[in-house]
């Protein structure tokens, strides 16, 4: 039997695993492996795992032990229970200001922010159809676009930009078969924030173009600079989009899967239409220990102060060694340019040649970013297992000045 033969063309057909080239993970993955075998003795300071590395406040993990001895939790959740909606409106009206959402029609849950991004271009796309993608970006939305029969039209997130999308200059046979645009903020990777300004074109820009605006919120609690903002705070928001929030970052709720979807009540709708074919919902016992949660902003608080501390004590490091280091506006990830090379020695023609430098001679672990020019990700959740917070910084200053980079 040739199951080659089988595969779908949107996974390659006959060329699946064949000619796609390493993902990125798993040549760092693989770099690792290297860099560990040749000096053992070495740790690695891991600064490119992008998730939280602390737990839940310990209320969030009793809450979970609690409701999942109760016997009604056992079953489906399909659309979600009530009391997680409910908490979720109350948290979006307390936290970013955002009133009068429908409990009936404009709120639902997700199994993580990930698969609600899977979800809507089932709804949306059909053959050669676009969505509007910010590049650098999260690739899951594009990707089920594509697998749809859809293109994705990047949208370059460029510093002189201050990392926000150009809407003014996307061709207009590009406009015409656009259907969604995907915006995430706070930023992964960049860090940047966006602006009431920026949301209110974003607003004009989706009526104009009957464009569904679908803005990914997952660290919209990590925002280090004003206050926190929502899309649907905007007049006119819920009229063209919804937005995505994850319990993942704000919680350290990561590996629990728990994620919210306000909004559009359209959108919602057909939103819970495709997920209805894929899932029947998260575990009812993790929905009420996020209902705990979100009862409770207040544990955001720590976690936040501690990624911004932590941004602080890096951009210092990397700034004296002669990288344009900024704190960014929210998220726990750093991303800046690269150095041109290191002095006398090797150069550096894209993100992921510096990226595997680092590994392999320092055993710094990051992520390159080479979309819209030659970057790395740093992320601040570093694990210090048996170090304190500054033993990892002081190693990490020590092994950056040990070679002289150019910039």
């Amino acid at each position: 039997m040739n199951i080659y033969k089988l595969i779908s063309k949107r996974f390659g057909g006959e060329e699946f695993g064949k000619n796609s080239g390493e993902y990125k993970f798993g040549k760092i993955k693989s770099a690792k492996e290297e860099a560990m075998r040749r000096s053992p003795e070495i740790p690695i300071i891991d600064l490119g795992i992008g998730e939280p590395d602390g737990m839940p406040e310990q209320p969030i993990i009793d809450k979970l032990y609690e409701e999942s001895m109760v016997y009604s939790n056992r079953g489906y959740a399909d659309n979600g229970c009530e009391e997680f909606k409910i908490a979720a409106i109350k948290y979006m009206k307390d936290v970013y200001g955002v009133d009068g959402l429908d409990l009936s029609k404009e709120i639902t849950h997700a199994i993580g922010s990930k698969n609600a991004f899977a979800f809507f271009p089932a709804a949306f796309i059909d053959t050669d159809d676009y969505a509007l993608i910010t590049s650098p970006g999260y690739p899951v939305l594009g990707a089920h676009t594509e697998w749809m029969g859809g293109k994705v039209y990047p949208l370059p997130l460029l510093e002189e930009n201050s990392f926000l999308p150009d809407l003014d200059n996307i061709p207009q046979d590009v406009l015409d078969r656009a259907k969604i645009l995907y915006l995430n903020y706070p930023n992964n990777p960049t860090g940047a924030i966006a602006t009431k300004e920026f949301y209110k074109k974003v607003v004009k820009f989706a009526k104009e173009n009957n464009v569904f605006v679908i803005a990914d919120a997952a660290y919209g609690d990590l925002q280090f600079v004003g206050e926190t903002l929502s899309f649907l705070s905007i007049e006119g928001a819920k009229e063209v989009g919804v937005e995505v929030h994850s319990l993942s970052k704000a919680f350290n709720m990561t590996g629990w899967r728990l994620a919210f979807v306000v909004g559009n009540s359209l959108g919602l709708d057909l939103f819970k239409h495709s997920k209805n074919n894929y899932d029947s919902g998260q575990f009812l016992a993790i929905q009420k220990a996020g209902v705990f949660a979100l009862q409770h902003p207040e544990f955001t608080k720590p976690i936040r102060e501690k990624y911004l501390r932590r941004h602080k004590k890096l951009v210092e490091i990397l700034k004296s060694i002669g990288f344009d280091a900024k704190v960014p506006g929210g998220t726990f990830f750093l991303y800046l340019p690269i150095p041109k090379g290191v002095k006398d020695g090797i150069t550096f023609n894209s993100g992921e040649d510096f990226c595997q430098y680092l590994i392999k001679e320092l055993h710094i672990s990051s992520v390159p970013w080479d979309e819209e020019g030659a970057f790395i990700r740093f992320s601040v959740t570093f694990e210090t297992q048996n170090r304190t917070e500054d033993d990892v910084f002081t190693e990490l200053k020590r092994r950056l000045e040990s070679v002289s980079f150019y910039f």
